[in-house]
């Protein structure tokens, strides 16, 4: 949805406002900081073409017991399996110091 409005009825300058627009989420784990990365597709014939390979997401909820409350996270698969080794509460505590958990 954008709306184009002209500025000057001389020289015709178009300005292009957006209007009712929801920003995305960033796919990045909230624990661990894993993003996307940068690939190529390769074919059978050897060429090649750029392609993203995305983290493996999914948005939990995790009681915390020290503070009695729910906290829904979007975790990555390898931060699940920190969790069930280590305990919520030691790996947000980690994400915390590595400046990925802001909540």
């Amino acid at each position: 949805m954008f709306r184009i409005r002209i500025i000057c009825r001389f020289a015709p300058r178009l300005e292009i406002t957006k209007i009712n627009t929801v920003e995305k989420m960033s796919r990045v784990c909230e624990l661990t900081g894993k993003k996307a990365m940068v690939g190529n597709n390769v074919s059978h014939a050897l060429n090649r073409t750029k392609r993203k390979f995305d983290a493996n997401l999914m948005t939990k909820r995790f009681f915390i017991p020290e503070e009695d409350k729910w906290v829904t996270l979007k975790v990555s698969a390898s931060a699940l399996k920190n969790i069930n080794k280590k305990g919520i509460s030691a790996v947000m505590k980690e994400a915390r110091v590595n400046g990925f958990l802001t909540k």
